[in-house]
């Protein structure tokens, strides 16, 4: 990095603490100053049916985005020499932004999308380089406020105004943990034009690090948002999607012009070409149903 790039990077670290006095969060360090490489080692070996997207015609890679804890590493691609692009905020499963979270940003480049994958774990490990599920959310997952979150996504859609993003078309998908974010992001904060919300839990337990549930906050949605669940989901019920969808009924207007579709006969994950869950009958619908629904909300 330049000294000229340094003293822009300060300076919007200082314009980002002034903006976020109150995180809600102690400040940390970054523990993890690089994104990884391939597939999380918890999802190992992957599926035959896995999914690569070429970089041809995009410009793709790591980006670094200042916080107010320091730079957080992120993945972006973005059509080669465009600039104030729609953007997509992309947020991680629960392991973390490994190359299907990067492939997941190329085609939305491919597209016409700037997107981006800020990596929401980087104060507390890679959680690609872990083994097993249960030790990625005792170690990495559980400890992740979702107060940190919000200023994290609030660092990234600052960075997108000087780096080829159009700041007044920002939409935001997640899936599974990042599912739930997006469903409390599009509740949180109206730089969010729409979302689409991919397996993504609705009710849960209330803990310090996880106050809310988005279930709880339907009333305050200031972005519609689209759901995509599977009807085989052994985690998030029938019930808990019925919920939802009672909820979404009483809210405001917004909410009114949101929508969850499930897929009866996919299991939680079916848009994960690269492990067993995949449908790929329902994820390209569901996926083809996202693109249209952030064109109708004027992200595109």
């Amino acid at each position: 990095m330049s000294s000229f790039e340094e003293h822009q990077d300060q300076l919007l670290q200082d314009q980002l603490a002034s903006l976020h006095p109150q995180t809600g969060f102690t400040r940390r360090g970054f523990i993890v100053t690089t994104l990884g490489t391939g597939f999380a080692a918890a999802v190992l070996p992957v599926s035959a049916e896995t999914i690569t997207t070429d970089t041809n015609g995009l410009t793709a890679g790591e980006v670094k985005i200042p916080t107010p804890d320091g730079s957080m590493p992120a993945y972006r691609a973005m059509p080669e020499g465009k600039t104030k692009l729609p953007v997509v905020i992309v947020v991680q499963e629960i392991f973390g932004v490994h190359e299907h979270i990067k492939d997941l940003c190329r085609r939305l480049a491919k597209s016409g999308y700037l997107a981006i994958a800020p990596d929401l774990y980087a104060r507390y490990g890679d959680a690609t380089k872990i083994e097993s599920i249960p030790d990625v959310i005792a170690n990495i997952v559980s400890k992740v406020p979702d107060s940190e979150v919000a200023s994290d996504i609030d660092s990234t859609i600052a960075w997108l105004k000087g780096n080829g993003g159009n700041p007044d078309k920002i939409a935001i998908t997640g899936f599974c943990w990042g599912g739930r974010q997006v469903w409390l992001q599009a509740e949180r904060t109206n730089k969010i034009k729409a979302g689409a919300a991919w397996y993504g839990p609705l009710v849960g337990k209330a803990s310090d690090k996880t106050p809310k549930f988005p279930v709880e906050m339907v009333g305050e949605l200031k972005a519609p948002v689209i759901g995509f669940y599977g009807g085989k989901d052994q985690g998030i019920t029938a019930e808990n999607v019925e919920q939802m969808r009672a909820a979404l009924k009483t809210a405001p207007k917004v909410a009114a012009d949101s929508n969850i579709v499930v897929y009866p006969d996919a299991p939680h994950g079916f848009n994960a070409d690269y492990r067993p869950s995949y449908v790929e009958k329902d994820a390209k619908d569901a996926w083809a149903k996202m693109l249209a629904f952030f064109k109708a909300h004027g992200v595109s």
